[in-house]
């Protein structure tokens, strides 16, 4: 088993590595609070993390990135095997060093890691994720290393910076997926909303309240996935009612337009013809 500890700017970087030829158990603990991420390479080792009264286990670590918040109460253990070796690489820093990171890396903790930044235990689970293949060369690289000295340190600074690099954007693109299915959902509220009530809809602002999106995002958001602003969408949902309910012999046009939510006969044809192309007495 073997342990190394190598500081680059305010990070902490921990390499383990270990084997064995019966089952061992190695518990590892921090001495203050930390934010970190780890990552396992091909060992497949089992991973127990143990705090108070609680223990979270994960028994297929071979490619895994996990972020976590963790303070001197926890203990993370590792079970090692014949077919389990530990190939795990920590990159971790203080809570008090965020605002020291260079390159405003800090600000990306904040922005990506915000309940790990805010914990509310001894041991905060961020996200996880399996590995890319670049994320997972990068760890066989590091473990592979042969270099000494100072070369040794400018490699291991510029793989890990690109392991974090890489990190990082995995969770930017994970947090934008999120948010578009979330934005997906408010602005799949809106349109049910507008097409229950045709005949009297919603201001901008009261469908901005109800679901919770200032108005300028979700104009901007609706078009995005809707093609066309917000009202346009009612105007065209509203016309094509009318549409069905003539062609149906459901409804005259002064009555189609009514329920649709035409108060002017004039203002409603203008807009059926130039949606339909003919005017809606020539439907009839």
């Amino acid at each position: 088993m073997t342990r190394d500890f190598i500081h680059i700017n305010d990070f902490v970087i921990l390499l383990e590595e270990g084997s064995a030829t019966n089952i061992e158990v190695d518990v590892c603990r921090f001495e203050e609070p930390l934010i970190a991420v780890a990552f396992y390479g091909s060992g497949n080792v089992d991973l127990a993390v143990n705090y108070g009264q609680v223990t979270k286990k994960f028994q297929h670590t071979k490619g895994l990135a996990l972020s976590f918040y963790a303070d001197e109460n926890v203990a993370f253990e590792h079970t090692i095997s014949p077919d389990k070796n530990l190939e795990c690489i920590v990159v971790a820093t203080a809570l008090k060093n965020l605002d020291k990171l260079p390159n405003q890396e800090g600000e990306i903790f904040r922005d990506l890691l915000q309940e790990l930044v805010h914990p509310k235990d001894h041991y905060v689970e961020g996200p996880n994720f399996f590995m890319t293949p670049e994320m997972e060369r990068i760890v066989d690289a590091i473990f592979a290393n042969q270099y000494s000295g100072k070369t040794k340190m400018m490699f291991f600074r510029s793989q890990i910076t690109a392991l974090l690099s890489h990190f990082f954007g995995q969770l930017a693109l994970m947090h934008n997926s999120r948010s578009k299915l979330h934005y997906r959902d408010k602005l799949n509220e809106v349109r049910e909303v507008l097409l229950r009530d045709l005949e009297n809809p919603p201001s901008l602002n009261e469908l901005s309240q109800q679901i919770g999106l200032n108005t300028t995002k979700l104009k901007k958001e609706f078009k995005a996935v809707f093609g066309v602003p917000v009202f346009k969408y009612l105007q065209n949902e509203r016309l094509s009612s009318a549409h069905k309910l003539i062609s149906e012999n459901n409804a005259t046009v002064q009555e189609a337009a009514w329920q649709v939510g035409y108060d002017s006969l004039s203002s409603f044809s203008n807009a059926f013809a130039k949606k339909f192309g003919y005017r809606p007495s020539q439907l009839k």
